[in-house]
């Protein structure tokens, strides 16, 4: 059946979409770029329809990915699970991945790094938390891995820091009351058993020895 294009007219919110109309009703929008290949009287086959629709359906998801990406980085799997969230297809899902990857924006090492400098300067995590963060995010396996070799974490150094931060907090406590929230605090954050004993055992000893110095009174002379 086929059908004639009887009008081609950018959509009013955005000159980048053009609206065809067939036999006089609108059919679908497509991008501009695609448009200026159209002209008004063309003669249309089902099969060119269907094509043009399904360039349709492929930029909007592309551009939705796009919309996801301003954000902050994000995983392969992270893009394919919300285009699927809006019942995009599959092949379609694959084709803009695929694209997105051309062009530099989807990158699962890139994102692994991203996540793991992030997350050491602002929220600092032990190596369990972080693998167990970037698999969620479909990170596979031997990135994760790749990554976290290629920067490595002083879980020690990072965990008495994290600790130390809130010695104030501390510093009254028994041994006993210290260690449970102290290893509780870090072990929520994916410390290795080690790195956790080490630091306690660090930060322990600074607060026993605070508390055995005697306060010196100092008297200045008139």
């Amino acid at each position: 059946m086929g059908g004639v294009i009887t009008a081609l007219r950018f959509q009013k919110r955005s000159r980048e979409w053009v609206n065809v109309h067939i036999d006089g009703r609108f059919a679908f929008a497509i991008p501009a770029a695609e448009a200026a290949r159209l002209h008004k009287g063309q003669e249309l086959t089902d099969e060119e329809i269907a094509r043009l629709k399904a360039i349709q359906l492929e930029q909007k998801a592309f551009e939705r990915a796009l919309h996801l990406l301003r954000y902050r980085p994000r995983s392969i799997a992270e893009v394919k699970d919300h285009l699927r969230s809006h019942r995009v297809d599959d092949a379609i899902i694959q084709r803009v991945i695929e694209r997105l990857q051309r062009i530099g924006y989807l990158d699962d090492k890139a994102f692994a790094r991203f996540w793991v400098e992030n997350r050491q300067q602002f929220n600092p995590r032990g190596l369990y938390a972080l693998r167990q963060e970037l698999r969620s995010k479909g990170v596979p396996p031997e990135v994760i891995e790749e990554t976290l070799a290629a920067m490595p974490v002083d879980e020690e150094a990072v965990a008495y820091e994290l600790i130390s931060a809130r010695r104030q907090r501390w510093d009254k406590l028994d041994r006993s009351t210290f260690w449970r929230k102290a290893r509780g605090y870090l072990a929520r954050r994916g410390f290795s058993y080690e790195a956790i004993d080490a630091a306690l055992q660090r930060l322990w000893a600074e607060l026993e020895a605070d508390r055995e110095s005697p306060d010196i009174d100092i008297e200045y002379e008139s």
